[in-house]
């Protein structure tokens, strides 16, 4: 266990956590929503610090991040918990472990220096903290980020985004890039399907990571009957570039997994036609993902259309860009190069 990050000591042993957008008051021997921080006799506790539950050397491309360090590898790892409790979440199994097993905590030990040493040692280029909810395990992500900053290596939240700008602020100068889950954009789809959360929460995230200089990236998963409405898809785009039109925006299909393991999956079509739904509102650069190869996963110039980046699934076939530039037209094109 690790003392928490983030959080103030109140009467009658009681704690605040001010880590993510919850905020929960704790009393003593409970645990807030992520079930993963413990108030102890007063003092808040972090139960997951330095044990992890997955770790894999995946590609970049898979967070998704298509614009940050293209074609490289990032060191991936977990641990259990989350603060959301989202009915169709992909990775349950993990993310649900403490609630399903009644605060039952496990993991292998894995202390941040051996993860930044492992990092090194695959040939990575950044750690990414991901699978379940970063913020939930805040102290051993920003303690690994520390070491792999002073190692020359880059560091990246794949979130939910509902962590509270005290949080942001901690990761300033630490955490190089996000990719945020921005789940719908609306709050009754946030209420009954992902645990009581709200949409604005998510979107301030967005806006002040953005306004911190960390890199952002969004993924929306589309889900039939849940998310996939033409107009509320538009207010997304509009969001996304009301703070940036530079910001990517990935359109995911689902698939079937935990409660939702009886909906179908979302057709190919219509995530494609989200695509051009983020296009014609005038974003820059949006990609389909989960429908396996398709010419919507490429980087195009935004001012001429040139094939930039092309890729097969998660594999970068060919990047033509030139010191930032399309080598076509000159255009800028919005990308941090490795």
């Amino acid at each position: 266990m690790k003392e928490a990050y983030l959080y103030e000591k109140l009467e009658d042993k009681k704690v605040q956590c001010n880590l993510c957008a919850f905020r929960c008051k704790i009393n003593e021997d409970k645990v807030g929503v992520c079930d993963v921080r413990k108030n102890i006799d007063g003092t808040l506790y972090s139960l997951v610090y330095g044990k992890t539950v997955a770790k894999a050397v995946d590609p970049i491309e898979k967070k998704p991040l298509y614009h940050f360090l293209p074609g490289t590898l990032s060191y991936s790892i977990a641990t259990v918990g989350c603060n959301f409790r989202c009915l169709y979440c992909q990775n349950w199994q993990i993310s649900m472990y403490p609630k399903i097993y009644e605060g039952k905590i496990v993991g292998d030990d894995y202390p941040p220096e051996k993860v930044v040493e492992d990092a090194l040692r695959t040939g990575c280029k950044s750690i990414a903290y991901t699978y379940t909810e970063p913020t939930v395990f805040f102290e051993y992500a920003i303690d690994t980020a520390r070491i792999a900053k002073d190692k020359g290596l880059k560091n990246i939240f794949v979130t939910n985004g509902y962590m509270t700008k005290e949080a942001i602020d901690m990761m300033d100068g630490l955490i190089d890039a996000a990719n945020v889950d921005l789940k719908s954009f609306s709050d009754a789809f946030y209420l009954q399907i992902c645990g009581g959360a709200r949409v604005k929460h998510v979107l301030d995230s967005i806006e002040y990571m953005k306004s911190k200089g960390i890199w952002v990236e969004v993924t929306t998963l589309i889900i039939p009957n849940a998310n996939d409405d033409p107009a509320e898809l538009m207010q997304i785009a509009e969001h996304i570039k009301s703070i940036d039109p530079a910001i990517p925006w990935h359109v995911s299909r689902f698939h079937p997994a935990y409660q939702f393991d009886n909906v179908e999956p979302t057709p190919i079509s219509v995530v494609k036609n989200v695509r051009q739904i983020g296009l014609s509102m005038g974003l820059k650069y949006v990609y389909v993902g989960n429908i396996g190869a398709d010419e919507g996963e490429h980087t195009y110039c935004p001012n001429c259309g040139a094939l930039l980046i092309a890729r097969y699934g998660f594999e970068v076939v060919s990047n033509s860009i030139k010191d930032g530039k399309c080598p076509k037209c000159g255009e800028k094109i919005d990308i941090v190069e490795s």
